[in-house]
């Protein structure tokens, strides 16, 4: 610590203080720069997974329908 800072003035320290927030683990992710330039926010970014997911569920019930034999 510097000189001119004093213990005392950074006040009361809690030990453990974000515990609970860390156990609850992070969300955060490193875009490649390609992508970060594609998605100007998180909102866009998440509008394109989620429509990604859509549409890859949407091809799993579709490929996993029996097809119908014709004759």
């Amino acid at each position: 610590m510097r000189a001119e800072y004093r213990r005392e003035d950074l006040g009361k320290s809690v030990r453990g203080k974000y515990l609970p927030r860390y156990k609850k683990g992070s969300n955060l992710v490193l875009l490649d720069d390609r992508v970060a330039k594609a998605f100007p926010d998180a909102d866009a970014v998440n509008e394109a997974l989620l429509g990604l997911l859509a549409l890859a569920e949407k091809t799993a019930k579709t490929a996993r329908k029996p097809r119908k034999s014709g004759g």
